[in-house]
């Protein structure tokens, strides 16, 4: 490992805020110290830490609800981590919306690692360092690490693979066809959430959501964040199951298929990028685009070796 690579993670580890942002960035472009760093980030050696997944339609108040429970956790002294995935810009490919407009009053405390994070057209809402960037910011003594999804519906799935215990938070008056969640994340997440319970049809969704939470066993929590009301119960919530996860090896299992899951995602994102290279050389044909690319892949299989 380089002397820069070393110095980097000495710095994350002693929370240096410049550090962490720069080590984020070089994975996000794999640049020089990539490598290096990821080598360093030996997961052993870090402390415990808990990535929590909050998603949700667009309108259900994610926000909000992630900035009540930010404040609860720094009330007990946590240093946490958030990463906020947005929608990607068309002309950059970077993120298009700041979170630190959404968690303005959190953006000047020295414990709250925020990070943006563009989704670059993926389904899934989450790119594939992700993964690493939650490894740095555990680093640097981040407990909980947050990550916040773009709101885009059902395609959210990956943060369920990649959070130790996912939120999947819905309002009443979305016009959400609970039918068509039932394949979908409302399935797979941990815990379900009715944010906004102050308003007309919150007890509707509670009853249509009650049906499928008795079937999958998951526990259903009202919260208004706009006032916290709920927050400390939902937080409750979290910490019990968290401890269940943890005696039942869940967390550590989830982990294990999460890394595999990561492992194909960076090497999509390789091949996809040779491949991009290589097009510009393929000689087109009138044949099917399908076809084509079995001859393509066929050329260039032994290049991404």
């Amino acid at each position: 490992m380089s002397n820069r690579a070393q110095k980097l993670l000495a710095d994350i580890k002693n929370k240096n805020a410049r550090a962490i942002g720069k080590a984020i960035s070089i994975v996000e472009n794999e640049t020089e110290l990539c490598d290096d760093l990821l080598i360093g980030l030996s997961e052993s050696e870090m402390p415990q830490y808990l990535v929590l997944g909050i998603t949700g339609n667009p309108g259900a108040g994610k926000s909000t609800l992630t900035d009540k429970i930010i404040a609860h956790y720094r009330k007990q002294n946590q240093r946490i981590g958030i990463i906020a995935i947005d929608p990607t810009s068309p002309i950059s490919g970077g993120a298009i919306l700041g979170d630190r407009i959404r968690m303005m009053q959190h953006a000047t405390d020295s414990d709250v690692v925020i990070r943006s994070m563009a989704t670059r057209g993926r389904l899934g809402g989450l790119c594939s360092c992700a993964g690493a960037t939650v490894r740095i910011m555990a680093a640097s003594g981040c407990n909980p690490i947050i990550i916040e999804t773009v709101g885009v519906g059902q395609s959210e799935i990956d943060i369920v693979s990649l959070a130790d215990i996912s939120l999947l938070v819905s309002a009443p008056g979305l016009g959400d066809d609970i039918q068509a969640m039932k394949a979908g994340l409302l399935e797979v997440a941990d815990l379900l959430v009715i944010n906004k319970a102050d308003l007309p049809g919150a007890t509707a969704l509670f009853r249509d959501l009650q049906m499928l939470a008795r079937e999958k066993e998951r526990e259903i929590t009202k919260t208004i964040a706009s006032t916290g009301e709920g927050v400390d119960k939902l937080i409750k919530q979290i910490e019990l199951l968290e401890k269940d996860y943890n005696e039942s090896s869940y967390i550590l299992k989830k982990r294990e298929a999460s890394k595999k899951k990561e492992i194909i995602d960076w090497s999509l994102e390789m091949v996809r990028a040779k491949l991009e290279k290589n097009i510009e050389h393929f000689a087109l044909t009138n044949s099917d685009p399908r076809l084509q690319a079995k001859d393509f892949i066929k050329q260039h299989l032994k290049d991404m070796q």
